[in-house]
C-alpha cells in the first residue's frame, strides 16, 4: 500500500471514529434475525402486497423469502435513464427465477443539468440530490423489503440514491446502471463550434445541428462528467457489478448484467452470503473512491458528493485529503474534457477493470474491501463478456489497448491527479487541472466582477474583456441561489484564452466535470452570500490562482479590505421555476466543503 494512501485513510479512520461508531450502532440496531416483513401488522401487510399477482402474495406471506425494493430514477426525458423503462420487468423476472418477489418501492426526480444549463431551473439541482436521498428513504420506509436494487446514472442522483440507501445499510444493495449512448460528433468539433457560436461566427441552427449530433440517442452523454464519473465510483467502490458500468444499453450483455445484478442481491439477502451497505461503504472504500476519481480527472461535483456521501455514513473526509491523494496519484486516462476520447473508447481500452489493476498493482486502492460480489476488490480486475449466450466474466487486459486514453501506474500522463485544493485570503475552494495546460496553473491578473452569468456574457459581446482578466462570478454559492453550474461562462473564456489572454475564473458556484481548459477556482467558501472575502472584490483589484502552489489570494491591503463594506445580492430570484420550494434549503444548506447538504 502507497504510505500516503495508508496515511490518509488512517487519519481518515481516527477523525471519524466517533460518527463511525454512531453510524454503525444504529445499522446494527435496524437488522433483524427474520424478514423486514415480519414486523409488519396483518393490515400492513395486506396494503403492501394488495396489488402483487397470487404466486408474489403467497411468497410474501411465507416469510422465507426476499422481497426486492426496486427504486427507480426513470424518464423519458434524460437520455441516460430511458433504458431504464425496461428495467422493472427484467428484474421482477430475474428475482422470481430465484424464488423471490421484487416490487417497485418508488421513483425518485431526475433532472438534467444538460436541459437546466444557463436556465432558471439548474436552481434547483445540487438541492435535488437531497431530495432524491429522501424520496430513497420515503420509498424504503414501508419496512416491506430485505434488498434493494437502485437505478440511476446522472448527475445528482446517484449520489442522492446513495445517500439515502445509506439510512438502511442494514440491507443488501446493488446499484444498477444503464450505459452510455454510441459516440456521435467528436468532442472537440463540439467545443470548437461551441467556441465559434459565442462569437458570434456560427448561429442557432448549426449550434443545435452540433449539439442533437452529440447527444443523439438513449444512454450516457459520452464526455467524462458528473455522469460518467458517477457510474465510474459506483463501480470502484463494489456497489456495481465488475465491468458493469460501461456496457451499453442496448444488447444482450447489458440485460444479462441487469438480470445477474437482479439475481446477486437476492443471494445477498442469505445469511451465508450478506453483504450490506453499511459493511461496503466504509472509509477505505472512500479513499479508493477519492483516487479513482483523481486517477481519472473526474468530475469536481464530487467534491461535494463524496463527502455527503461519507457523511451518511458516518465518515469525515475534506478537502485536505482529495489534495493529500492528488500529490501522489497518478493521472491514469485522457477522456474529454481532460482528452480528445470519450467515455467508449475508454471502456474498449481496457475501462474500469483494466484501471482498478494498475492502480492495485501501484499500492493505490485498498484491495482488502467488502462488495456486492464479496471481499476483496481484486473481483473487479474482470470484464464481463457473453460466451456460447452465457455471461461470464474473464480477467481485464493486462495492457490498455490504447495508451493515447488509458495508462498505466508506471507511465503515467501526469505523476499527479488531476484536483488542486486552493486556500488563501479569500477562504478555501478547489480547482479542476487535469484538462488546463500546466503553463495556465498560475494567472495573476485584475479582476473583473460579476453577479450573474448574464452580466458576464453581455460584457464579452461589447468586447470589454480583451484583456489579461480573472473573472469573478459572486452570489453562486449554496445559500445565496443553490450553486448551479456555470458552463454558460465556459466557451467565452475558452474564447479569451485562444486569443492570447491569461484568463481565470473565481466562483463560490460549480462548474462541474465538464470543466475545462481555463483554470477555475469554484466552490469558494466562505460564499458571498454569508459575507466571504470575495463579496468585497471591485473591479481592478489584483488576483493571483496560483495551482502549482495551492493558493488563491486577493492581493489588496488588510486596512483597504476591512474599510470596504460587503456587497449585497443584488437581483435575487427566489421565486419562478419552484425556486420558492426550496427556500428552505437555500437557508440551512452546509458549506462546499461540507458537502453542501440539508440534510446531513
Amino acid at each position: 500500500m502507497h504510505s500516503k494512501v495508508a496515511q490518509v485513510t488512517q487519519a481518515i479512520v481516527e477523525r471519524s471514529r466517533a460518527s463511525r461508531s454512531d453510524y454503525l450502532q444504529r445499522i446494527d440496531g435496524a437488522k433483524a434475525s427474520k424478514v423486514s416483513r415480519s414486523n409488519l401488522s396483518c393490515g400492513n401487510l395486506a396494503h403492501g402486497f394488495a396489488a402483487c399477482p397470487q404466486q408474489d402474495k403467497d411468497r410474501l406471506t411465507m416469510m422465507d423469502e426476499a422481497n426486492v425494493a426496486i427504486v427507480s430514477a426513470y424518464n423519458d426525458m434524460l437520455s441516460a435513464h430511458q433504458p431504464f423503462e425496461r428495467y422493472p420487468h427484467i428484474i421482477k423476472q430475474a428475482v422470481r427465477e430465484m424464488g423471490s418477489v421484487a416490487q417497485f418501492a418508488g421513483g425518485v426526480p431526475a433532472m438534467c443539468d444538460g436541459v437546466t444549463q444557463g436556465q432558471p431551473g439548474m436552481e434547483l439541482s445540487l438541492f435535488s440530490r437531497d431530495v432524491i436521498a429522501m424520496s430513497t428513504a420515503v420509498a424504503l420506509s414501508h419496512n416491506m423489503f430485505d434488498a434493494v436494487l437502485c437505478l440511476g446514472v446522472c448527475d445528482k442522483i446517484v449520489p442522492g440514491l446513495l445517500i439515502g440507501a445509506l439510512s438502511f445499510g442494514h440491507l443488501p444493495i446493488v446499484f444498477v446502471p444503464a450505459g452510455p449512448m454510441s459516440s456521435g460528433l467528436p468532442n472537440t468539433e463540439k467545443a470548437r463550434i461551441r467556441q465559434l457560436y459565442a462569437e458570434g461566427k456560427v448561429g442557432r441552427d448549426e449550434l443545435l445541428a452540433c449539439e442533437s449530433e452529440s447527444y443523439h440517442s438513449a444512454g450516457t452523454c459520452t464526455f467524462y462528467g458528473t455522469a460518467n464519473s458517477n457510474q465510474l465510483l459506483m463501480e470502484v467502490m463494489g456497489l456495481h457489478l465488475p465491468g458493469a458500468s460501461f456496457v451499453p444499453p442496448d444488447g444482450e450483455l447489458r440485460d444479462d448484467l441487469t438480470r445477474y445484478a437482479a439475481q446477486q442481491v437476492v443471494k445477498l439477502t442469505h445469511p451465508s452470503q450478506q453483504q450490506n451497505l453499511a459493511q461496503i461503504v466504509s472509509e477505505k472504500t472512500i479513499v479508493n473512491a477519492i483516487v479513482a476519481l483523481l486517477s481519472t480527472g473526474g468530475s469536481t461535483n464530487h467534491t461535494l458528493h463524496l463527502i455527503a456521501i461519507a457523511k451518511a455514513a458516518g465518515i469525515i473526509v475534506n478537502w485536505d485529503d482529495f489534495a493529500e491523494l492528488s500529490s501522489v496519484v497518478p493521472s491514469l486516462t485522457r477522456i474529454y474534457p481532460n482528452g480528445q476520447a470519450d467515455i467508449n473508447v475508454f471502456h474498449g481500452a481496457g475501462g474500469v477493470p483494466y484501471l482498478i489493476q494498475t492502480l492495485l498493482h501501484g499500492g493505490l486502492l485498498h484491495e482488502d474491501v467488502e462488495t456486492i460480489m464479496g471481499h476483496g476488490l481484486g473481483q473487479y480486475c474482470q470484464e464481463p463478456k457473453l460466451l456460447s449466450g452465457k455471461l461470464i466474466w474473464q480477467p481485464a487486459p493486462e495492457q490498455s489497448a490504447d495508451l493515447d486514453v488509458l495508462a498505466c501506474v508506471s507511465a503515467p500522463f501526469s505523476k499527479t491527479g488531476g484536483l488542486v485544493t486552493l486556500q488563501g485570503n479569500l477562504g478555501r475552494s478547489v480547482a479542476k487541472v487535469s484538462a488546463v495546460k500546466s503553463e495556465h496553473w498560475l494567472v495573476e491578473a485584475e479582476a473583473v466582477v460579476f453577479d450573474s452569468q448574464l452580466e458576464f456574457e453581455q460584457a464579452f459581446k461589447r468586447g470589454e474583456l480583451e484583456r489579461d482578466l480573472i473573472a469573478v462570478l459572486r452570489f453562486q454559492g449554496p445559500q445565496a441561489c443553490g450553486m448551479p453550474e456555470l458552463h454558460k461562462l465556459t466557451p467565452y473564456l475558452g474564447v479569451l484564452q485562444d486569443r492570447g489572454f491569461n484568463v481565470a475564473l473565481v466562483t463560490d458556484g460549480r462548474m462541474s466535470g465538464a470543466s475545462g481548459k481555463v483554470p477555475a477556482a469554484i466552490h469558494l467558501h466562505p460564499e458571498a452570500k454569508v459575507g466571504g472575502l470575495i463579496s468585497k472584490i471591485e473591479n481592478g483589484d489584483l488576483l493571483r490562482l496560483d495551482c502549482h502552489n495551492g493558493r488563491l489570494e486577493l492581493l489588496v491591503e488588510d486596512n483597504i479590505l476591512q474599510a470596504r463594506p460587503v456587497s449585497q445580492q443584488a437581483q435575487a430570484v427566489t421565486h419562478g421555476m419552484g425556486r420558492e420550494l426550496f427556500s428552505n434549503m437555500r437557508k440551512q444548506v452546509s458549506s462546499a466543503e461540507m458537502g453542501a447538504s440539508t440534510c446531513l
